[in-house]
């Protein structure tokens, strides 16, 4: 295997950086991006020995079906377009595609896409793997992702360098039926409206990768889903929407579109190290669903003065009336630095443990939703603002600091010191939409209970499908 050079972002010249809050230095590769110590690969780190085209609408590549493959030094090119379900559920399109319990290995190589709906590297069905490591992948038309996995497949990826540019068009994507993937090393970042790094409706992993969003959330969790980050470099900066449905803008969103594409029940999001670091809007946004957010040692900043570090609320997505947000939120050794907005439709539990300390209000418009705290001996709560909760459990002592606010449990003012012993509240009942089965088999967008990968519909507008037009269903990104 040939030893890449790896590159550091160089930083630009300061008057250029104070003007444009950019870096573009002649030389890189598309992979620029603002100053950071993010190390990756570049296309001219890539030898090719073969190269392997195809520009046919629908066609892929490199087509691995049931067998076991191997390609290395490999400059593989795709053009043409593809709509709908076919592309984004089961692969139509894609420049390299895996299924019927294949398993391809490709190393050293070269993927470049540029046509509508025509994703980079794609697994689909129970069985199938794909193993990609040391390679770039840029892609450039709308809804071509760079890694896509449905159907069940499985994705392993090593030290990748992930470009895209299209509309509704994540580095780290997957669709209908979900599968695993596992993502080490490596560099991940799109510029599209509606494109955020990583779309979950599958279980993702991300480990030691720098994450970059520019006009899209960073990470997106739908239905019974999950993204683990383990010690990884998170940047969003979401300044644009293609819907309607939420005026908020944030840097992870946890939700259920009831477009049919993930299963309802329990999401999860964990992040342990690293940093996340919020352009715009919120941290964290949870929305028609359920979802346990675990917190361990990550550094989270917000840049936006005026945005919160949790909203749970109702938005455009479910049944009115019972679509909010309803969230365990655990920190373990973790600084929050913000506040947290709970509207009347939402519940939250929130876990102080390890020596964690929040700094915030919660709800300090007054009572909304239910809203548990729990703080551990070692923990703090410095109030920003008056706050309202409707459960506390803390120790007698210092372990909340009142800093000249009130803070009242159920209607009634906390006396500073005191003990508190309260109830946590049950968040099991997923996204209240009344749609789907809650553990995920056989309802929408979840797989048939012998866990087979979806059934391919006749055409486009089926249940959860996509409208007649063949654009996709109305989420906030349009993955």
């Amino acid at each position: 295997m040939k030893n890449h050079k790896k590159k550091k972002i160089l930083a630009c010249i300061l008057a250029f950086a104070m003007m444009s809050g950019l870096c573009a230095c002649a030389g890189q590769s598309s992979a620029d991006t603002t100053s950071n110590d993010a190390e990756y690969l570049t296309k001219e780190d890539i030898t090719v020995n073969e190269t392997i085209s195809n520009d046919a609408d629908g066609e892929h590549a490199i087509e691995i079906n049931g067998e076991e493959a191997e390609y290395s030094n490999a400059g593989v090119t795709k053009t043409g377009d593809a709509d709908g379900d076919e592309a984004d559920f089961y692969g139509e399109n894609s420049a390299v595609f895996a299924t019927e319990k294949g398993t391809l290995t490709m190393t050293d190589s070269l993927i470049e896409t540029n046509g509508k709906h025509a994703n980079a590297v794609f697994s689909y069905g129970e069985g199938t793997t794909v193993n990609i490591s040391n390679s770039v992948i840029e892609t450039q038309g709308d809804c071509s992702g760079g890694l896509m996995t449905t159907g069940g497949g499985t994705m392993n990826a090593e030290n990748l360098t992930v470009n895209t540019s299209g509309r509704s068009s994540a580095a780290i994507r997957s669709d209908r039926g979900g599968g695993t993937v596992n993502v080490s090393k490596g560099y991940y970042k799109t510029t599209g409206m509606g494109s955020p790094v990583v779309y979950s409706t599958a279980d993702i992993t991300v480990s030691d990768a720098y994450m970059e969003s520019t006009a899209s959330q960073g990470i997106v969790v739908e239905g019974k889903n999950s993204v683990t980050l383990n010690n990884d470099t998170l940047i969003a900066d979401n300044n644009t929407k293609n819907s309607d449905k939420s005026d908020c803008y944030q840097a992870v969103m946890i939700y259920q579109s009831m477009s049919g594409d993930a299963a309802e029940g329990t999401s999860s999001f964990t992040a342990n190290g690293g940093s996340i670091t919020n352009k715009n809007g919120d941290i964290f946004f949870v929305n028609n669903t359920a979802t346990e957010i675990n917190l361990s040692g990550v550094e989270i900043t917000n840049e936006d003065a005026e945005g919160v570090f949790l909203r749970a609320e109702a938005a455009g997505w479910g049944i009115e009336g019972s679509n909010g947000g309803k969230v365990n939120m655990t920190a373990s050794g973790q600084v929050i630095n913000g506040d947290m907005v709970v509207d009347d439709v939402s519940t939250l539990n929130l876990y102080l443990k390890d020596n964690s300390s929040f700094t915030g209000s919660v709800n300090n418009s007054g009572q909304s939703g239910d809203v548990y705290v729990e703080i551990e001996d070692g923990s703090t709560w410095t109030l920003t603002a008056d706050s309202y909760v409707s459960g506390l459990t803390v120790s007698e002592g210092s372990a909340i600091d009142l800093n000249g606010h009130k803070l009242y449990i159920d209607g009634k003012e906390y006396s500073a010191g005191s003990a508190s012993t309260g109830e946590a509240f049950d968040i099991s009942t997923g996204s209240g939409s009344g749609n789907g089965t809650p553990d995920g088999n056989g309802g929408p967008g979840g797989n048939p209970p012998d866990g087979e990968p979806p059934e391919k519909p006749d055409g486009n507008g089926g249940p959860g499908g996509n409208p007649p037009d063949g654009e996709p269903p109305e989420k906030p990104d349009n993955n």
